[in-house]
């Protein structure tokens, strides 16, 4: 037997924080060793030349240089070139 009365949708909404996804840093930008360029769910994105791909799909800079997106295949790249 339920000990609260039935409210309506408004009583069950669990107030949580978003998490901040999306393109950190955008093309033509420097960037630095390390830095996230994007969050996201899923691979959407991939990794290109001079970038890595984290366990939660982070993509980040292995070395400083100019951030550039393209699609090869079908599918898009982003990468990182010395400017």
């Amino acid at each position: 037997m339920a000990h609260t009365k039935s409210a309506g949708k408004t009583n069950q909404k669990s107030n949580r924080p978003g998490q901040r996804r999306g393109v950190k840093t955008f093309g033509g930008e420097t960037i630095n060793k390390g830095e996230i360029i994007i969050r996201q769910v899923g691979s959407k994105v991939n990794p290109g030349l001079g970038t890595k791909i984290g366990k939660d799909y982070t993509i980040y800079a292995m070395q400083p240089g100019k951030i550039k997106f393209y699609v090869r295949l079908g599918k898009q790249y982003v990468g990182v070139f010395h400017a």
